[in-house]
């Protein structure tokens, strides 16, 4: 007869592998082709009595100009690096030995992740998942899934999430008719989506849309929509 310890740890090690490989696995292997119902946050903003506005749509029909500035933004090495930009990493890193504001360098695939299995957060346990889940994602997923779902779950405003509900809720028009002034002001939202707005937009918010608007000018997106081959 096995000590009793020993049939503990056992089924332990077996609950922590299903919760922490197998169930990851199945979370991607079904969001590789099915839109994620709900996001942890959606249900938290939920709780807080934001409501709940989405409309999923294809990669295909969110307009070019909004993905261009999506990468410019937040990610511009995101058609070259496996999930994880080093060189935004080491830049953060020294920053910050420097005494300066801790940079996040998160790329839109890490960012990805957070929206759709975790919770929001800065703690060492949260990063240490979204690393995990990261490089799951950037085995399983082609880029231009990541930049999909990405679009389709990011907040961009009280109780709005994913670029069609956003343009249709702020410009009256479908994702795919967003041009280049509203592509990059709901971009330049996205570090605070509750306290900016894209139709009312502080100094700073015109600023930031200005630099993302030059940025995207230089982006050029691939046959499948997100990344040249």
């Amino acid at each position: 007869m096995q000590p009793r310890w020993r049939v503990r740890w056992r089924l332990v090690s077996r609950a922590a592998f299903g919760l922490f490989v197998l169930l990851p696995l199945a979370g991607l292997a079904i969001f590789r082709f099915v839109p994620p119902p709900l996001t942890p946050l959606m249900v938290i903003r939920l709780a807080q009595g934001y409501g709940l506005h989405r409309d999923w749509r294809d990669l295909e029909v969110i307009s070019p100009l909004l993905r261009r500035s999506v990468i410019a933004s937040e990610d511009a090495r995101f058609c070259t690096h496996h999930g994880f930009d080093t060189a935004a990493i080491d830049h953060a890193i020294d920053r910050y030995e420097e005494g300066g504001r801790v940079l996040g360098a998160s790329t839109i695939s890490m960012q990805t992740m957070k929206n759709v299995f975790l919770w929001p957060g800065r703690n060492f346990l949260r990063k240490g998942i979204e690393a995990y889940l990261t490089v799951l994602e950037e085995t399983l997923w082609p880029k231009r899934r990541i930049l999909e779902v990405y679009l389709n779950v990011i907040e961009l405003g009280p109780g709005l999430y994913g670029a069609e509900t956003a343009a249709r809720h702020y410009f009256g028009k479908p994702a795919a008719a967003l041009n280049a002034r509203e592509a990059a002001l709901l971009t330049a939202i996205l570090p605070a989506p509750l306290r900016w707005s894209p139709v009312h937009p502080s100094a700073y918010v015109l600023r930031r849309a200005a630099i993302i608007r030059a940025r995207a000018e230089q982006v050029r997106l691939g046959r499948d929509g997100a990344c040249r081959r």
